[in-house]
């Protein structure tokens, strides 16, 4: 190698060293976290790659790096963050250098070991004019919610609160202040920054009006951890389902303070899988932009823990369980059919999650939103389906496979109805009227939460009974298919 090229090469190498060290470099943060002008020892403070922990005193020393944009705290159990603009809680001050950073916390009124954690996705706003449908859901929800009087209450948003249209972060945060309780946010796909030149451009916005993408509080006995799993590739509007190792890094911390069999609620936008198994990979950008391509290095982070992940983005229901200590709640979409209708591509009605939580054990239901909380199928009499035309049909959104289905004539328990994998006759029918559906690329969706079963006497009283994992039973009668 002559000198002119070994001492460019020397030169390069100094360079990106150098560089790396500047991308490196820490920023020494300290502060104090109080409640009631008492100091909280054993509180996270983290600052999203590197994690402190304060002293008897509430005092901390964070080690940030300098390109960090905030500090923020771990909420503990007991106590609450300011919530500004009626539902954005303030955990979070965005670094301005070297220098004190303080937090002042609320203590919770009430108990927080039993808490209500209702969550929605995809409310996809478009234009402010779905702001007066995405009012009528906040209504049910407001409705809803006097269920639990006198218990922790707060909200989780699995993301895409807009539709590629940032300018509406402002109204959506208007209109959801009714709610008047903190709402935990994740980003979506279609609230990123799209045509920055990297990953780390797509996500400033949302973090100007939110706080950071990346998270966690603890309520009761249970650690949320919210995470960006979107991943901009750099291009256009083209993105991957893939945790980044900044991510993985500054979850790897956080979790280090949480002890082993605790409760776990993640919530991000993308899928982690949509199968139990993994399947085999495709390189191409539908697999890549519908689940977590790297979901399985998550799995295993997550694998101590008794895990619930909570995700969004695919616009239909459905649970998921790998395991017996990890389950994936995949939750409909709030603008059902992308504000042409008010039922999702797999027929579950726009709605939201309901999360009870009681010390460690976890309860849910689907709420529709216009209908009561017992409202979980929709049932058609024989006709209803072109692909099994002498079937009833059952449609039971919030199925997981420890839940029954069975179907009675006349009151008589004929058996299990069969689970198959297909389109709801509803939506099939609803995806064909396009004055309704005005995008082309609107169809269908394939579901596996489908029954099916044979009458004996078509010209039964036909019902369908529904058992889920909790023990509560749900009925619902067989109707012939009708639209609107």
């Amino acid at each position: 190698m002559n000198a002119r090229i070994f001492q460019t090469l020397s030169m390069t190498a100094l360079c990106m060293t150098m560089a790396s060290a500047a991308a490196d470099a820490e920023v020494l943060l300290k502060g104090k976290v109080e409640a009631e002008g008492r100091g909280l020892p054993g509180v996270v403070v983290s600052d999203g790659r590197n994690c402190a922990v304060t002293d008897a005193k509430g005092r901390y020393e964070l080690a940030a790096m300098d390109d960090s944009r905030f500090v923020f705290v771990s909420t503990p159990s007991g106590y609450l963050p300011q919530v500004e603009k009626g539902t954005v809680p303030v955990f979070y001050k965005e670094i301005k250098g070297e220098g004190t950073y303080d937090f002042t916390l609320g203590k919770n009124p009430v108990d927080d070991r039993k808490h209500v954690c209702l969550v929605q996705s995809d409310v996809q706003l478009i234009s402010e004019e779905n702001l007066e449908v995405y009012d009528v859901l906040l209504d049910d929800m407001m409705a809803y919610r006097e269920n639990f009087k006198g218990m922790d209450v707060f909200g989780l948003d699995c993301g895409d609160i807009v539709g590629d249209t940032p300018s509406l972060f402002a109204p959506y945060t208007k209109t959801a202040s009714q709610l008047d309780m903190p709402v935990y946010r994740a980003i979506g796909n279609h609230d990123m920054d799209y045509y920055g030149r990297t990953f780390e451009t797509s996500y400033r916005t949302f973090e100007d009006n939110f706080g950071p993408a990346c998270y966690s509080f603890n309520r009761g006995e249970v650690h949320y951890v919210v995470i960006n799993n979107n991943f901009y590739i750099g291009r256009d509007y083209f993105y991957i389902g893939y945790v980044d190792e900044k991510t993985f890094r500054w979850l790897e911390q956080d979790l280090s303070y949480v002890p082993e069999g605790s409760t776990l609620i993640v919530a991000m936008h993308m899928p982690s899988r949509l199968t139990p198994d993994r399947k085999p990979f495709s390189y191409d950008y539908g697999n890549l932009a519908d689940q977590t391509v790297n979901a399985s290095a998550l799995h295993a982070l997550l694998a101590p823990y008794v895990t619930h992940i909570i995700s969004g983005h695919m616009h239909y229901n459905l649970n998921i369980c790998f395991s017996d200590n990890l389950m994936e709640h995949n939750t409909a979409a709030v603008c059902g059919t992308w504000w042409c209708t008010d039922v999702c591509l797999d027929g579950t009605p726009a709605g939201y999650g309901v999360y009870e939580i009681d010390g460690s054990d976890v309860k849910w239901i689907y709420k529709s939103s216009g209908y009561p909380s017992d409202y979980q199928a929709r049932v058609y009499l024989p006709g209803a389906s072109d692909e099994y035309p002498d079937c009833v049909i059952a449609n039971v959104w919030n199925y997981d496979d420890k839940w029954t289905v069975e179907w009675l004539e006349n009151g008589k328990v004929m058996g299990e109805m069969e689970k198959f994998t297909g389109f709801d006759p509803y939506s099939k029918l609803m995806c064909q009227d396009k004055e309704k559906i005005k995008y082309e690329w609107i169809g269908p969706t394939r579901t596996e939460h489908l029954f099916k079963a044979v009458p004996s006497d078509p010209s039964a009283k036909i019902e369908v009974r529904i058992t889920d994992r909790f023990g509560n039973v749900y009925t619902a009668p067989a109707t012939a298919l009708s639209y609107p």
